[in-house]
């Protein structure tokens, strides 16, 4: 079964900033898989980005950030950075508490810059609450996860190559598909 179908795309489309027409159209669409192929075959490449982010579940969304991260990272990434996109793979792994907010320290330190920054955001705000441990939960708002996920996939596709971007999100949707179905999502790190 793959994890997009079961994704309400009604309740994902206002998220998607799209033109009017476009907007009509995928309106009719039955479910998420058929929007995006709609949106694939128009080039809207950035709103198929954003509808995999908004669609995919918790875990599988915050993975495919950081293989998107990680696909466009070059050497020298800084340290915080690093760290951020490794919290967020190990929250993919454990979904710990701890490990989502060490990762928003993480991010919050790298000053929220970064695609691996936003993909421990999107891990952070995967989590029940976002207060204190010690204080009274304040659940996320629902669309939060997909906007930093959002953020990372599309801050990964012009890093240091803006002129990259169509191709990337390409790539990058290609990985998100990759995941829905089961898959690891891997992209293989780009040369410089």
């Amino acid at each position: 079964m793959n994890k997009l179908d079961s994704a309400d795309l009604q309740s994902i489309l206002p998220r998607l900033e799209l033109p009017t027409e476009t907007a009509a159209a995928i309106g009719a669409c039955r479910a998420v898989p058929e929007a995006l192929d709609h949106l694939l075959k128009s080039d809207l490449l950035l709103e198929a980005a954003r509808l995999c982010a908004h669609a995919l579940p918790p875990r599988e969304r915050v993975w495919w950030a950081t293989r998107c991260a990680r696909a466009t990272s070059a050497a020298g990434l800084p340290d915080l950075d690093q760290q951020a996109r490794g919290l967020a793979e190990e929250w993919v792994r454990r979904r710990t508490d701890e490990t989502r907010r060490a990762g928003m320290d993480k991010a919050i330190s790298a000053g929220c810059a970064s695609p691996e920054a936003w993909a421990a955001v999107a891990a952070f705000w995967s989590g029940d609450s976002m207060s204190p441990p010690d204080q009274p939960k304040v659940p996320p708002a629902p669309h939060l996860p997909g906007t930093a996920v959002a953020g990372a996939v599309i801050l990964a596709s012009v890093r240091a190559h803006p002129e990259r971007q169509a191709e990337r999100l390409r790539r990058f949707v290609g990985s998100a598909l990759d995941i829905a179905a089961g898959g690891a999502g891997h992209l293989d790190p780009e040369a410089a």
